[in-house]
């Protein structure tokens, strides 16, 4: 005997269920997609969505050569049992739809849909629905023409989504349907006659580098598909979540157990299709959380650490090229900042004039005695290259082009009363090439006394007078029709520092060249940089406060370093010199430095 307590559920109202089911498809692209993916389980190969307006009143048609429908009347009682869910039980495969509801989209869409086919029997028949409304009817169709496949008419298209435009389905169907398009060669044609354009949706396709040597996953409940891109960082980038080709969820970090790393890093897109996740019946843009759905989160927890570690790599080497541009900035920097100095006195920073700067990458790391505690990054250094160094001779654009500027080099003297110094004028290019012949200078002391040798000539020797003072030295530069100046600020004083000179500096009396530099962390420690003399590398505490305030701004980091140069470099090169003096030179390296940092 049947207790009271217990039965079988039923639906009370089929009408409100109905209503209910139609309703639960918000999104009008979907409803759109839906009317597309039936298309192509109807083995369609060409299907034309036309958006126009007859008789001022907008509509939307679905046009395809496919198999068409046979029995209207079933497709309209049967309502949440597809005829589909059949045939994949017995073996069809590429078939997307199995509720039986994805007609009633065209709710979302607009007030009326009127769908004709001929199906197999090749006798056109018509079925009519009306939104809100219980009814349909079904009639045939007298045409003299026989046309295959199924025409679906939705009219009038509701106010809400009038500005759906042909370019927003365009760009919808090209994510949502990516991977059946591909796979079933389906040509999709958009005519939209309100802005008179003919659109073509092709599969998406990503803009990174395809990630090869991922893991390979299986799971027993079905086959996971991934595809997956390596790009640029960007808020766009995102992994769409897909069923037998078709999107599901736009991105996996949607999810909760998948929003976090490296799922929702900027750096990798691209899709993921696991075939054996139950769709939400409703939406259909949404995944069951049931056991299949965690079969698939254990499943592609290889993938997510093999995908973490590409990341990590692809950030070392973009920190790594970061790297090697601040490092060229600050070396071209300097190199600026050593013509408007005393080069006897600051010969650390002098480069040769023939050689070119390039920034390589030494395999060795920092002694642990000479930078300290923690883990070592990759050293760059500025290593000086010729012409014939690399292999072959003088590029086109090394050549120099007409005057734009002048430099007197030095362009900072200090000396002492009654001393003599020699200078010289460095014309330029706009690329800041220097010119070697073809013009001509004239020296004068603007404010000021001494005396000048040759002041027509590029290479002069100043004589200082025999009182101390500053004393302003101008040369003007002339090339044919295109004149420029340069001045020198020469600082006369009875009192001087005697510093060491290149011979004194270095046992084989060349100069020591720039040095480059690498990171250390050491957090907690006061240290901000140190230099190993040794390999001539400057190591930068990056566990340091000061660092990582200074890192949250690429600008403001190149600007830290720099003075970390700076300080390094007049530490350096004047060993015998008092806090005082230390400041000063700072002071003065600093300036020259940061006025030519770009």
């Amino acid at each position: 005997m049947k207790s009271k307590n217990s039965g079988k559920l039923k639906i009370g109202n089929n009408w409100n269920a109905i209503t209910i089911i139609a309703l639960s498809q918000s999104n009008p692209l979907k409803a759109i997609a839906e009317f597309v993916e039936n298309s192509i389980d109807a083995k369609a190969k060409n299907i034309t969505i036309i958006r126009g307006k007859k008789k001022g009143e907008a509509y939307l048609k679905v046009v395809d050569d496919g198999e068409g429908i046979d029995d209207f009347n079933y497709v309209a009682t049967h309502i949440g049992d597809s005829i589909k869910r059949k045939l994949k039980k017995h073996g069809a495969k590429e078939i997307q739809g199995e509720f039986g509801i994805g007609l009633l989209s065209f709710w979302t869409v607009g007030n009326e849909l009127t769908i004709t086919s001929a199906g197999q029997s090749k006798k056109p028949m018509r079925i009519k629905m009306i939104k809100n409304n219980p009814g349909y009817n079904v009639s045939e169709v007298r045409t003299l023409f026989l046309n295959t496949g199924t025409e679906i008419l939705i009219k009038p298209i509701l106010p809400g989504i009038k500005q759906l435009s042909g370019e927003k389905i365009q760009n919808y169907l090209a994510s949502e349907l990516r991977d059946r398009i591909s796979k079933t060669g389906v040509k999709i044609k958009i005519l939209d006659k309100t802005s008179r354009k003919e659109l073509l949706v092709e599969p998406r396709k990503f803009k990174g580098r395809l990630l090869h040597d991922l893991p390979r996953i299986k799971s027993p409940l079905g086959e996971i598909y991934y595809e997956l891109y390596l790009s640029e960082p960007s808020a766009d980038n995102r992994i769409g979540l897909y069923k037998l080709g078709t999107r599901v969820i736009p991105s996996v970090t949607s999810i909760e157990a998948l929003n976090c790393f490296p799922w929702n890093s900027p750096y990798i897109e691209g899709i993921i299709d696991a075939s054996f996740l139950q769709l939400t019946p409703g939406t259909r843009g949404g995944f069951v959380y049931d056991e299949a759905f965690d079969n698939f989160l254990f499943t592609i927890k290889p993938l997510a650490d093999k995908l973490a570690e590409v990341i990590e790599e692809q950030k070392r080497a973009e920190e790594e090229k970061a790297s090697r541009k601040m490092l060229y900035k600050i070396t071209k920097a300097l190199q600026e900042a050593y013509n408007h100095l005393p080069q006897d006195e600051y010969s650390w920073l002098a480069v040769k004039k023939a050689k070119k700067i390039e920034i390589v990458k030494e395999e060795s790391t920092v002694s642990a005695e000479s930078a300290g505690s923690g883990d070592s990054d990759p050293v760059y250094i500025s290593k000086e290259v010729s012409a014939v160094e690399k292999g072959g001779q003088q590029d086109f654009f090394d050549y120099p082009g007409p005057l734009y500027s002048a430099v007197i080099k030095p362009a900072s003297v200090v000396m002492g009363v009654g001393e003599t110094k020699k200078l010289r004028i460095a014309a330029r290019d706009r690329k800041r090439h220097e010119i070697e012949a073809d013009y001509q200078v004239i020296w004068f002391i603007e404010d000021g006394e001494g005396e000048i040798d040759t002041p027509d000539s590029k290479f002069i020797t100043f004589t200082a007078p025999k009182e101390p003072g500053i004393i302003v030295l101008k040369a003007i530069v002339k090339q044919e029709e295109i004149e420029c100046s340069a001045e020198c600020i020469i600082t006369v004083t009875e009192e001087l520092l005697k510093q060491k000179t290149a011979d004194e500096d270095s046992e084989d009396g060349k100069h020591k060249g720039l040095p480059g530099y690498t990171f250390q962390k050491a957090p907690g420690e006061l240290w901000r940089s140190r230099y190993d003399a040794v390999k001539s590398i400057i190591v930068v505490n990056n566990g340091h406060a000061d660092f990582i305030f200074a890192s949250k701004n690429r600008k403001r980091q190149l600007k830290y370093i720099t003075k970390l140069f700076t300080k390094e470099l007049v530490l350096n090169n004047f060993p015998e010199a008092s806090k005082e003096e230390l400041l000063e030179r700072i002071i003065e390296l600093q300036m020259y430095t940061e006025e030519n940092l770009k």
